[in-house]
């Protein structure tokens, strides 16, 4: 017989089997992603479970104090149809309840979400290839004492303060490259091994150039293996070099906020942290 389903966050290792879900259904996660996801807010990645198995998950990360985002929003194909997800949804936007709450939108489900108050603010396309390697004077691995300084300036590039996430983030197995000039930070990169290559996540920078600096810096350490990088639509510059070095143009997803759109310097992302945690 049945039992009634229940909802509960997830330990870490039933996130990792979250993350699995998402390696079947072909979005390519990264390797070590569920403990630096699960620290970002232990109580955010919730699941439905049926008899003790989990049927449906989703992550629903809280920011700071007015901010959260939304992903991994996953039911398992044996229990689809069933209004698991739902319940899983519904949790997820109980524990954000009072923020402005983000996710990145695949076309086909924009209307879903728009229908539940969220609205496209920009676009963002999947850029797959690889390009050659190369060091730049100003950029070196992110040393433990560059943390601060990092963290400082993500802000500026991001909807919410998120140490908690980039404590984890920034150490391996992820490589973080970090462009400093007279001491001051001009631009980081992270750049991860995933099941289908890697990933780089966020490249936030000052400039253009000093985005393709850091690219370049994160693909010498990848054995010229694929990269993957998720680069909003206004990054024409980069998109231009990508295409130049023979990348090529994927999938598009929309970042879509229900609430205040927050305040962030879009013309220094040149690619999201991941699609899955913002």
């Amino acid at each position: 017989m049945t039992t009634a389903p229940t909802t509960r966050s997830l330990t870490l290792f039933e996130t990792e089997t979250l993350m699995d879900w998402a390696r079947i259904e072909g979005w390519n996660p990264g390797l070590a992603d569920a403990s630096a996801f699960h620290a970002a807010d232990p109580q955010g990645f919730i699941g439905c479970f049926v008899d003790d198995e989990m049927a449906a998950g989703i992550s629903a990360v809280r920011y700071g104090d007015d901010f959260g985002f939304i992903g991994l929003y996953i039911a398992h194909p044996g229990y689809r149809g069933k209004g698991y997800g739902r319940r899983v949804w519904d949790a997820a936007m109980a524990h954000l309840e009072g923020r402005t709450v983000g996710l990145d939108g695949v076309p086909e489900q924009q209307a879903n979400y728009r229908g539940m108050g969220f609205e496209p603010h920009y676009e963002t396309f999947r850029w797959s290839g690889s390009i050659p390697g190369a060091a730049c004077r100003d950029v070196a691995a992110a040393s433990p004492d560059m943390r601060k300084s990092i963290v400082s300036y993500d802000r500026h590039f991001f909807p919410a303060e998120r140490s908690g996430f980039l404590a984890q983030w920034l150490t391996p197995p992820r490589l973080a490259m970090v462009m400093v000039r007279d001491g001051v930070v001009h631009g980081y990169a992270v750049c991860r091994k995933c099941h289908d290559g890697f990933k780089i996540g966020p490249l936030f920078a000052d400039t253009a150039a000093d985005a393709e600096c850091l690219l370049k810096a994160c693909a010498a350490q990848t054995a010229g293996r694929t990269i993957h990088i998720d680069v909003p639509v206004l990054q024409a510059e980069l998109a231009g070099i990508l295409e130049a070095n023979g990348f090529s143009k994927g999938f598009a997803t929309a970042r879509m906020y229900r609430g205040p759109a927050p305040p962030v310097r879009m013309a220094g992302v040149f690619a999201v942290s991941t699609l899955e945690l913002g």
